[in-house]
């Protein structure tokens, strides 16, 4: 499901720090990797949210992930704070990753990404309005 990224979504992550894109790339592709694994997404919309990258589902199915750069260096996978998509995570893997509050993993480099444990963060923000 990975498409080609529209102009202004690729200007945004040419626009990044080089050291965070490989990141936030590495986040988008696992992105696209769940949508196609979560039968109940069956669209992905990639597209520019506040000046960042976003995916979202249709209407009723999901929540809003947003990929960004935070003031503090790295690089983030950012959900709707108003949400309990960060917090769930948090409370489920206590002291594996570094958090923005209610609204974002924060990552220092590509490595901590881990395909499964960050999956399945995605998986729950692609289908959050399932619950």
């Amino acid at each position: 499901m990975t498409p080609t990224a529209t102009p202004k979504v690729a200007e945004a992550f040419a626009a990044f720090p080089p050291e965070a894109r490989d990141g936030l790339l590495q986040l988008r592709d696992l992105i696209f990797a769940m949508a196609d694994e979560t039968q109940e997404v069956t669209k992905l919309t990639e597209d520019l949210r506040w000046g960042q990258p976003a995916y979202l589902t249709p209407p009723g199915i999901g929540s809003t992930i947003r990929l960004a750069v935070p003031k503090s260096g790295g690089f983030g996978l950012y959900a709707h704070c108003q949400t309990t998509i960060i917090s769930d995570f948090a409370q489920a893997y206590p002291g594996w990753d570094r958090f923005d509050g209610n609204r974002a993993v924060l990552f220092d480099e590509p490595k901590q990404i881990d395909p499964v444990r960050h999956g399945a963060l995605i998986k729950t923000a692609l289908t959050y309005h399932l619950r």
